[in-house]
């Protein structure tokens, strides 16, 4: 059977607008509201049905495509409709606020017997994540297995042995809710709370299942992959909804929480998204200039060391840093070059120091612009 037109079911034309079509739907939704209408089925449809017209519209994405395609734009894929079939404590879950408390929650402004039912949430599991630097530089796919509470695939989490091992709660009537008048001096007092045979589930299972004895969950371990960004830097958390501990008889799983623990390099050292390295060269290579290898994380990279290079001087190579979770580009390698002294030499080398320390050009004489320590690392980080 084809649906009704979604404006039709509102009574508002196609070129309403939100507030029109908002203010439409609550007037159809206080019309046929289960708690005026008790045990009327009838009503309890055109309640759903306005619901499901408003969930379309009010979403302008929706309301767009709905408007070229009609009801057959509307498939699971694209998510319109209530193609997964809400539940009434859905609709109340989504829409409540445009009621403006008329119904005080789920029932209640008019009487009503219905009540929002609790619904059970999983604990969240924390887990922490080794990566060396080459994983931050490009991102990974990790797969961890996990040991954790999971449905019971005997009774697909429910609890209950079969479909008739339910009974509707004798403590709360399927209200999921219990009432209790105390007297007072100040007079009786009327207090509403969960039900506590029932946990405000409306029923009772009779018959456990025999695997997870009526709880819906058992452990086990699951093998869960996780796209790990590139950039990510040690401390820093990373959140998968639903991924954590299945709930008891089908509630809402807990999420996963991933803790980011980064390997030290065994020469680079990260400095947010810089990575520095230590480099030394020999004395004669300082004064004669020369080229070298330095490691980066993509291989190996040559750069030149200039004639007269002092220690301590900083080389930068752009972009071969890290790059930023949030941003683009990527940091530098920052490559400080010390001058390695030896510690022991020979009668020759010994005398051939000598004869260059007596030599003008090896004595210390800084020129006027030769920058200072601080004023390089200055200049490096800045």
């Amino acid at each position: 059977m084809s649906k009704r037109d979604y404006y039709e079911i509102l009574g508002v034309s196609k070129n309403a607008t939100p507030e029109q079509i908002k203010k439409a739907y609550r007037q159809k939704a206080l019309k046929y509201h289960p708690d005026k209408n008790p045990g009327d089925n009838s009503a309890e449809a055109k309640f759903k049905e306005a619901a499901e017209a408003y969930e379309v519209l009010s979403n302008p994405e929706k309301k767009s495509r709905y408007d070229q395609f009609g009801h057959a734009g509307m498939g699971n894929n694209y998510g319109g409709g209530f193609s997964g079939g809400m539940s009434m404590e859905d609709i109340f879950s989504q829409f409540g606020d445009i009621f403006g408390g008329a119904f005080g929650g789920f029932g209640g402004g008019f009487g009503g017997g219905r009540t929002s039912r609790r619904v059970n949430k999983g604990s969240n599991l924390r887990i922490k994540v080794k990566l060396n630097l080459e994983e931050i530089l490009n991102g990974v796919e990790k797969k961890i297995k996990v040991n954790k509470y999971v449905a019971c695939h005997s009774c697909s989490g429910t609890g209950a042995k079969d479909s008739t091992a339910y009974q509707t709660c004798p403590t709360c009537h399927g209200n999921g809710r219990v009432t209790r008048v105390t007297n007072t001096f100040l007079g009786q007092m009327q207090t509403t709370s969960t039900c506590p045979q029932c946990s405000g589930e409306g029923n009772v299972i009779v018959n456990k299942c025999t695997v997870c004895y009526g709880n819906g969950i058992v452990k086990d371990e699951e093998v869960i992959a996780i796209n790990i960004p590139a950039g990510v830097s040690e401390g820093m958390q990373l959140s998968l909804s639903g991924k954590g501990n299945a709930a008891a008889r089908g509630g809402i799983p807990g999420d996963l929480i991933v803790l980011i623990e980064e390997i030290p390099h065994e020469k680079l050292i990260r400095d947010g998204h810089n990575l520095l390295l230590d480099h030394y060269i020999s004395f004669p290579q300082a004064v004669l200039g020369t080229s070298i290898e330095v490691p980066t994380l993509e291989g190996k990279a040559r750069i030149k060391i200039e004639a007269g290079t002092q220690g301590g001087k900083v080389l930068r190579l752009k972009g071969k840093g890290l790059p930023s979770v949030n941003a683009y580009g990527r940091g530098d390698l920052l490559v400080n070059i010390n001058i390695w002294t030896p510690k022991k030499v020979n009668k020759e080398e010994k005398e051939a120091l000598e004869t260059m320390e007596s030599s003008e050009n090896f004595k210390p004489n800084p020129g006027k612009n030769e920058k200072s320590f601080f004023e390089r690392m200055k200049d490096v980080f800045n």
